[in-house]
């Protein structure tokens, strides 16, 4: 197995291993938001930093688990015509897709988020909210989790391409896929 291929399975496994860690939350999101309705509704009674956690956790998972989305190849895309291309001009498309789209958008994501996310720290930020979570600044540096988790699956699947196009398709697979 060639390096290239090598370095394709240990992020597809790190993110895998990212990625049913963070589905878990899926289920804190759901367990949360009906106490609050419940709580609410049923009680009258509502707590900020209750209805605040089941947000965090949601953002979390969408900003966590975007490489493995990525890995499985999830993420939103117009199929009409790709479902059909043949897997080197797929390649192709990822391959340039990734390049000339994802990666750039990364940068500038980092670019405009490093002031966002400083000025946040630089405050301690807090909720917005009377009573709310502390530590918003926290949340905010998942921004660059994001940007780490997906830049590095990007970077596999750069990789996977390459191993495709070079006729190495034998390597370019998950392991476990179908």
């Amino acid at each position: 197995m060639s390096a290239l291929a090598s370095f394709v399975r240990a992020v597809d496994a790190i993110n895998g291993v990212i990625g049913r860690c963070v589905a878990w939350l899926v289920l804190g999101v759901v367990l949360v938001c009906f106490t609050v309705v419940v709580a609410r509704y049923g009680f009258n009674w509502g707590d900020i930093r209750l209805q605040e956690s089941y947000v965090w956790m949601h953002a979390i998972v969408f900003l966590v688990g975007a490489g493995y989305t990525l890995r499985e190849n999830e993420h939103v895309r117009v199929d009409l015509v790709y479902a059909n291309m043949r897997p080197r001009t797929k390649a192709w498309v990822d391959l340039l897709g990734t390049v000339f789209w994802l990666m750039p958008w990364l940068a500038v994501l980092v670019y405009f988020g490093w002031p966002f996310v400083a000025s946040s720290w630089a405050v301690y930020e807090p909720s917005m909210e009377q009573g709310g979570l502390p530590g918003y600044f926290l949340l905010k540096s998942v921004i660059f989790v994001f940007v780490g988790v997906i830049g590095l699956q990007a970077l596999a699947l750069v990789a996977r391409c390459l191993l495709v196009l070079s006729g190495e398709e034998q390597w370019a697979t998950k392991s476990g896929s179908h």
